[in-house]
């Protein structure tokens, strides 16, 4: 059962309408979010691999 194309494109149409879009606002605040995440990730990251390096050299007797 194929469809005609025109039919197709009528019904991606419909089903994009239905959609519900954030607002500037909202797309604003969820970036900001994502790049705050993104800072305590990394920081959290530094910390810890710091703390394991620390941990296996003084284990292993490596460094000055």
């Amino acid at each position: 059962m194929a469809k005609s194309p025109f039919k197709f494109l009528q019904e991606v149409r419909a089903e994009g309408e239905k959609v519900t879009w954030p607002s500037r606002r909202e797309v604003i605040i969820t970036t900001v979010m994502v790049f705050i995440m993104v800072l305590v990730s990394s920081i959290f990251f530094l910390v810890a691999d710091q703390v394991i390096r620390f941990a296996v050299t003084t284990i292993l007797g490596i460094g000055s």
